[in-house]
Order: C-alpha cells, then sequence, then structure tokens
C-alpha cells in the first residue's frame, strides 16, 4: 500500500467556490492541496472612480455605484441585489478632491462569497482606503449625520487580497512581480485574527500591495507556504481562511 505522507491533504475539508454570487457554505479546511499554494494574479490599473464618479451624498444616503474600467455588474443569486465585481480582491477607495468629514461604510463580499463590510475615516483633501480587500461591492453609504462635501469618488487601489489566512511574512516563501526573477519588495499586511471582526478590523487573510503600479500586464506570482492549520488532518476553516467576515 503507498503512503501519502501529510504535505498532502486528500481529506474532505474544502473552501468554497470563487463565485459569489452562489457562495458555498466554508467548512473545516482546504484541500485536496499540498503545503504550497500558488497566488497567481495580473491585476487592472487602479481606478480612482472606477465604482462612482463625483457625487456628495447627504448622511445615510449611497453612492450610485457603476460599472468602470475593470469592473463588471451583475444581479446576486437573491435577485435583487446588484453588485459590483472587481478583477480580483482590492481594498476599496473613496477620494475627496476638498475638505470632507463624512466617513463611508462600504458593504460587499468577498473572494468566497461572504458578506463583509467596513467604515472608513473620512478623506479630506485626500484618499482613504479599505484594509479590507472586496471582490465585490454592494453599498458605499454615508455613516455620518453630516453630507459628503467637494466632489467624492469611489474606486480600488493596489493593495490585494490574498486569498488564504497568511499570518506572518515568512509563510510568504516568493513573491515575483513584473518579469523580475529577485522577490518583490512590496508592502505585506498580515491577517487580522481578531475575533469576532468588525467593521474596523483589517482584512482576514491579509494583503500585498506591490513594489510597482499594477497595469494589466505585470503579474504576481506568490508561493504560501500553509500550516497545518489550513491544510492537513488537523486543518480548520479559521485556519484556512481566517476568522468570519464581518
Amino acid at each position: 500500500m503507498p503512503q501519502f505522507s501529510d504535505d498532502i491533504f486528500l481529506g474532505g475539508a474544502y473552501l468554497p467556490g470563487t463565485d459569489t454570487a452562489n457562495p458555498s457554505p466554508m467548512n473545516t479546511g482546504v484541500g485536496p492541496l499540498g503545503r504550497v499554494y500558488v497566488w497567481d494574479v495580473v491585476p487592472l490599473t487602479l481606478q480612482v472612480a472606477g465604482l462612482a464618479a463625483s457625487a456628495n451624498p447627504g448622511s445615510g444616503a449611497s453612492f450610485t455605484l457603476a460599472a468602470g474600467t475593470g469592473v463588471t455588474a451583475r444581479t446576486r443569486s437573491d435577485g435583487t441585489t446588484i453588485e459590483y465585481v472587481l478583477d480580483c480582491p482590492r481594498c476599496v477607495t473613496v477620494k475627496a478632491t476638498g475638505a470632507n468629514t463624512a466617513t463611508y461604510t462600504i458593504s460587499g463580499y468577498d473572494l468566497y462569497g461572504q458578506a463583509m463590510s467596513e467604515t472608513i475615516a473620512a478623506p479630506s483633501t485626500s484618499t482613504v482606503a479599505t484594509t479590507k480587500a472586496f471582490k465585490t461591492v454592494v453599498s458605499v453609504t454615508n455613516a455620518n449625520a453630516t453630507a459628503g462635501t467637494n466632489g467624492l469618488e469611489v474606486g480600488f487601489n493596489d493593495k490585494l487580497g490574498i486569498p488564504l489566512r497568511v499570518t506572518d511574512a515568512v509563510y510568504l516563501a516568493s513573491v515575483k512581480w513584473d518579469a523580475t526573477l529577485a522577490d518583490d519588495a512590496g508592502t505585506f499586511v498580515a491577517a487580522d485574527t481578531t475575533s469576532p471582526a468588525t467593521t474596523t478590523t483589517d482584512d482576514v487573510r491579509g494583503c500585498f500591495t506591490p513594489s510597482s503600479a499594477a497595469n494589466g500586464t505585470k503579474r504576481l506570482v506568490a508561493l504560501i507556504a500553509l500550516p497545518a492549520l489550513a491544510v492537513g488532518p488537523s486543518a480548520t476553516r479559521i485556519g484556512a481562511a481566517g476568522v468570519t467576515q464581518a
């Protein structure tokens, strides 16, 4: 009888598919899979107004979202909600061209179709970004008692959501970017393990920002070393995909 090492998990643990319109339930871990996951993505150029053009929503009001460059609009499986699908999980931005005191709550879904939201600080003659990576966006709502001012735009930046939980940079065994052999000196943010997650905690799986701007042709290939908590006989769903989204 052949012997299989623990480096290949042939059990029934799994993550849901990446069709966020029809999410599968999350189970115990991820598999069948070896101990190394290849993250391969070619992100499009960031879009400052890729989700909403200049607007000033009032208290409790939402931006009118639209499918800009790199965004696709579709109806969710509930038949009532329109979601705006990004090319890959990315952090959402709100830019104010002038003074603004209103904060905003971004709501949508992650790569695995799990609902998530984040409230960001008020952008004022600046751009403020979520620390969570959204795969789809359903709404961006003014969370303050005052109206937004000075022309606000909603888009996304080059901070990319990692597909599996990475709690330490050492688990990124290799990170290659833009046809360069040397590892990329980008910016890594570890998975936020706060449980329960909230609308102000960071991404539950972690994020990576390449060292140069994405343009739709530069390829990111990262080898993620997976711990036993993510894949193997003792794997858990949290170990693989992070704590439940908020």
